[in-house]
């Protein structure tokens, strides 16, 4: 991902829980926080209620496959996590495509 670095801290992940801003859908919890970097930071969380751990690591390459080829459109400047839901697990690409972007324009992060 080019202009995006990963949320990687256990409490960057809470600083963006706690901001409490946040959009969802059937698949997708989508939390977003401004933070004063001019880069943005992607987050990528999902439990084990969603499946196995190779179902959990296909979620999670689905969802960051979904944002970097949309990474152009997200305006710079904030922490996105994004948490899969259990009916994640048995969607298809262009189902999480289409829960990453819808809940990316409804928070008003896109260009």
């Amino acid at each position: 991902m080019e202009f995006t670095e990963s949320l990687k801290k256990n409490r960057d992940f809470l600083r963006v829980y706690h901001k409490r801003k946040s959009r969802a859908d059937a698949r997708l919890v989508l939390y977003i926080r401004k933070n004063d970097i001019e880069k943005s930071r992607l987050g990528i969380s999902v439990s084990r209620k969603v499946g196995n751990s190779v179902v959990r690591h296909r979620v999670k390459r689905l969802i960051k496959e979904a944002y970097r080829l949309h990474e152009s459109g997200f305006k710079p400047g904030y922490d996105l996590v994004f948490v899969a839901r259990a009916a994640s697990a048995e969607s298809t690409y262009r189902e999480i495509e289409s829960s990453v972007m819808t809940l990316s324009e409804k928070q008003g992060i896109m260009v």
